[in-house]
């Protein structure tokens, strides 16, 4: 596998693909060395996904058995919405999960601070009306700098966003002293939010799709629409540039219209199947 680079505003490089970890289950571990055998060098966490244990577990035991360096992969975690106001324990407890002494990207999870459970514990807990318990005393400003100490502190190398839209993304451009390098939003075909990526890479921040290939299952079962790899169209670009469906949409995000890539799946080999060979398929750029 051949990974692509892109410099951060931090001036860090961040590969372009990376293995998102959410709903990966207890068998992360023995995942992630398979997915570091096959190439992959960026890791997308999240303290919400409750397997950075597992994730840290993999990684030790990849550079243990000398299959790669700590310097040579891209570590990202999230700080969850309950721990707004302990941004640094909630840095300490992740990278203490992951075995790490610092995180190369740091993100803010979800711009919505909710009632602190517990470092370590990403409950989303509801008040006595059964709505969502937000915590109305914390700003995102304040929580952004919280997050720049932790670059002071060489905790985390790069910072930045999640799920923000253009108007919480120019609002952080305006307050922060170290810019947001990161926004990881939803975009696909499906979804895809021409506006706010034009103003992120107008402002220097790159933009990582965490769903690139849109819903998947939750296509069909919210919204009675099919999935991205089911899609007619994507299938009959595929068919004719000899590609599938799923390299058709990673090609279309990536590399036409300036998104990276985060790719979800238990198996890291299906997951190299969809990305690989997108870089030269140049042919879909006239068809956008």
């Amino acid at each position: 596998m051949v990974q692509n680079n892109i410099k951060l505003s931090s001036g860090y490089e961040m590969p372009v693909v990376d293995m998102g970890v959410w709903r990966a289950g207890s068998s992360v571990q023995n995942l992630v060395v398979e997915a570091v055998k096959l190439g992959y060098r960026h890791f997308d966490c999240a303290a919400d996904y409750k397997n950075e244990k597992e994730v840290g577990a993999g990684l030790a035991k990849a550079i243990r058995k000398g299959m790669v360096k700590r310097e040579d992969v891209f570590i990202t975690t999230k700080l969850w919405n309950s721990d707004h106001k302990h941004v640094r324990a909630a840095c300490e407890d992740s990278l203490k999960n992951l075995q790490l002494e610092y995180l190369d990207l740091y993100l803010i999870h979800f711009p919505v601070a909710i009632r602190h459970t517990g470092v370590g514990k990403t409950d989303s807990p509801t008040g006595e009306d059964g709505v969502l318990d937000i915590n109305v005393t914390v700003s995102l400003e304040t929580v952004w700098h919280h997050m720049e100490e932790l670059v002071d502190a060489g905790l985390v190398r790069s910072i930045g966003i999640s799920n923000y839209d253009i108007f919480l993304t120019r609002d952080c451009l305006a307050y922060s002293k170290i810019k947001h390098a990161v926004n990881q939003i939803e975009t696909h075909p499906y979804f895809q939010r021409g506006d706010l990526v034009k103003f992120c890479r107008k402002h220097g921040i790159a933009v990582t799709a965490h769903t690139p290939l849109g819903g998947g299952s939750a296509n069909t079962e919210w919204f009675n629409s099919v999935s991205a790899i089911d899609d007619p169209v994507l299938k009959e670009i595929g068919a004719k540039y000899g590609k599938s469906p799923a390299q058709v949409a990673l090609r279309w995000g990536t590399f036409s219209t300036g998104r990276f890539l985060c790719l979800r799946g238990r198996c890291p080999a299906i997951l190299l199947h969809h990305s690989e060979d997108i870089h030269s398929f140049s042919a879909l750029a006239a068809l956008l």
